[in-house]
């Protein structure tokens, strides 16, 4: 078994980091399968941009030729990044600051040692026969 990992890093996220890791808490060492389906059945958008750097990370391992059925999220982290520094008008002449923050997210993916069972349920059930209408053409 190898060290080899798959690894993606998106910067500049306008949301803040507080927002991210309640988020990505939920998904930490999980199956990458069952990490996109935990991730889409969440409603934030911190899911969404977390959903997507898995998926970035997903396709680096896949130019990697690692086992896509074995990989699991061994580390996923939001960092903050610049923030953005406004100026909010009050009464009498005064200004209260507005900090505007962004993220780091980093996203790296590992092969389990074990086989790793597939998720199931409606959501993945809904995308089988979506990819089955996309290899038949149906509709």
């Amino acid at each position: 078994m190898s060290d080899m990992q798959a690894k993606a890093v998106v910067k500049y996220l306008r949301i803040s980091p507080r927002k991210v890791r309640l988020v990505i808490d939920t998904v930490r060492e999980k199956p990458v399968k069952k990490a996109l389906y935990s991730l889409a059945a969440l409603n934030k958008k911190a899911a969404r941009l977390a959903e997507e750097a898995v998926k970035s990370a997903l396709a680096n391992a896949k130019v990697l030729k690692m086992n896509e059925d074995q990989l699991y999220i061994s580390e996923i982290k939001a960092d903050g990044g610049p923030t953005f520094k406004r100026f909010m008008s009050r009464s009498m002449g005064r200004a209260d600051r507005i900090l505007k923050r962004t993220t780091h997210l980093t996203v790296v993916l590992k092969e389990a040692r074990k086989k790793i069972t597939p998720p199931s349920g409606p959501l993945v059930e809904e995308e089988k026969t979506k990819k089955k209408k996309k290899l038949t053409g149906a509709k």
